[in-house]
């Protein structure tokens, strides 16, 4: 069985480049359409206003992007500690 994959056209074009038949697809549209089988959803957040000290902020800020969820993590696990 010989294989009817164009190999010239595949090698002729840089790898993910976008093509009149598959657009360059958007991140956010792909988040969007990731699937969550299996999980449950998650309740909606509040926004607050919170006072924490300078150093505890910086030490959070330096671990990288997302401390806000972090932070939320260890006050979750803080939470289901003290029941």
């Amino acid at each position: 069985m010989q294989s009817k994959t164009d190999w010239a056209k595949l090698k002729s074009g840089a790898p993910g480049t976008a093509t009149p038949d598959h657009p360059e697809a958007k991140l956010r549209h792909t988040v969007r359409g990731i699937v969550r089988r299996g999980l449950t959803p998650q309740p909606p957040k509040a926004a607050i206003s919170l006072r924490i000290e300078q150093d505890v902020l910086e030490w959070f800020k330096a671990q990288g992007p997302g401390y806000q969820t972090r932070m939320n993590a260890v006050l979750r696990a803080y939470r289901d500690a003290s029941v």
